[in-house]
């Protein structure tokens, strides 16, 4: 690596991945803060049943779905800086008002607008961060700013139990009401900060040299032109084009199971953690639960950076990815039968940390075969497809659950998901012409450049 390239990534790592993980940080927190409220007063507040409290989590994604795509070719247009930034500010406003919700239906309402207003901005933050570095680099990148999603549970979970045990303290605002307010105002505030400190591309960056400029527009430009989202013109294909492609419809059904297990834990862990008082005859604070589910997600983020790192080290490998499903799918089940709160907590911390190593590593994969629009549609149909998981996965297991009574069948349905995405990975990893728009020639540039042997 020679010092130039060296140095850019360094500044690129330092003063980019950072804020950009800070608004992922946020985002997630947003969206499953509602997790943290249902068992701490919510439900009780606005007399929800489980099948309510899945649906209205669910139903989130119903909105996020809808403009995924349209999102994030807005976001191609019209620049990152412009469009992220824009996201933030409407999804904190929104988040906002969940500070005054007063029944189902208007939960339901603004769950759904939230995901209308929080559209496109995970494949959005991918795509931006992969118009930065080359693909060699981006695994490393990429795992970074995943960090913030284990991250969030981590600080978000005490964060939450304690803005919740000021029940009364803010203008008599319940402690979950109190929670909302205190999660969505930095939204708006660092929407705002990032429409003056993005940049969209290398050349617009006067932090780095002009060296680094040169090198890192270079490197990307000539990676373009190897990739099947663009011609020997250097145009890109319609986006149609990519509605067509096996490998991108693969990779959202792999996409699928993991979203349906990290959804499925991240909504209802709180729930597993406040039965435990019933189950095993504990008793917790609030403040004390958040930090109990905090806990699995510190090992998964240590899994999910040494996974990445080993990938980055040996070059990308189906088992990289296929093998974290695999042992989610296992041990997601296995938690049913652990027998106290702490040997249930061990077999979680597992299945977070299978999930999260295997995430980053497998949003590398769409970027090293699509470019331009047709990365930004790839991209967006990839995570909308994935995140059908994320209204499915709280709805049914809301349902199954009052309707077997327990966690067991819901757990096992999760396991079996992740199974899927193990199973289907192989299967991308051996099909020697992918259908579609692709070529031969383009099968043998994925299979060289993501390493799927």
């Amino acid at each position: 690596m020679s010092p130039v390239e060296k140095s850019a990534i360094r500044k690129v790592a330092i003063r980019l991945v950072p804020f950009v993980a800070l608004m992922f940080f946020i985002n997630y927190l947003d969206r499953t803060a509602i997790g943290f409220a249902a068992p701490n007063g919510m439900e009780s507040d606005l007399a929800l049943s489980a099948a309510q409290f899945g649906f209205a989590s669910g139903v989130f994604f119903i909105g996020y779905i809808l403009l995924e795509v349209p999102s994030n070719l807005a976001l191609h247009k019209f620049g990152a800086r412009k469009w992220l930034a824009r996201i933030m500010v409407t999804w904190g406003v929104v988040a906002l008002l969940f500070t005054w919700v007063q029944n189902f239906e208007q939960l339901v309402v603004l769950r759904f607008l939230l995901g209308v207003m929080e559209a496109g901005f995970f494949p959005g933050a991918i795509l931006f961060l992969s118009l930065w570095v080359p693909a060699r680099h981006r695994s490393k990148i990429l795992a970074l700013f995943y960090l913030a999603q284990p991250l969030t549970t981590v600080i978000g979970a005490p964060l939450a139990g304690w803005l919740i045990s000021h029940d009364g303290a803010f203008f008599g605002l319940e402690g979950w009401r109190f929670m909302f307010l205190g999660v969505s105002v930095p939204a708006i505030v660092i929407g705002v900060v990032a429409w003056f400190y993005l940049k969209d591309r290398p050349s617009d960056a006067k932090w780095l040299t002009r060296e680094e400029q040169v090198w890192l527009t270079g490197a990307l430009q000539k990676e373009a032109a190897t990739k099947t989202g663009s011609t020997a013109g250097g145009k890109h294909p319609s986006m149609w084009k990519v509605f067509g492609n096996g490998r991108v419809w693969m990779l959202s059904f792999i996409y699928f199971g993991f979203v349906y297990g990290l959804y499925a834990l991240a909504f209802f862990l709180p729930t597993i953690i406040g039965g435990f008082q019933e189950q095993y005859g504990t008793d917790f604070s609030i403040t004390e639960r958040g930090f109990i589910t905090a806990i699995p997600y510190v090992p998964a983020a240590i899994a999910l950076y040494f996974w990445s790192r080993d990938a980055t080290k040996r070059g990308l490998r189906t088992w990289h990815i296929a093998l974290p499903a695999l042992v989610g799918a296992v041990s997601i089940p296995l938690a049913l039968f652990a027998g106290s709160p702490a040997a249930t907590i061990a077999v979680i911390a597992v299945t977070a940390m299978a999930i999260f190593a295997a995430l980053p590593n497998f949003w590398t994969l769409p970027t090293q075969f699509l470019t331009g629009v047709a990365a930004a549609a790839g991209i967006a149909l990839i995570n909308t497809i994935g995140n059908l998981a994320g209204f499915s996965a709280p709805y049914i297991t809301g349902a199954v659950t009052d309707w077997t009574g327990n966690y067991e069948v819901p757990m096992f349905i999760v396991g079996g998901f992740m199974l899927l995405s193990a199973v289907l990975m192989v299967v991308l990893s051996r099909m020697k012409k992918p259908d579609g728009a692709a070529t031969p020639e383009e099968a043998r540039d994925l299979a060289a450049t993501a390493g799927l042997d």
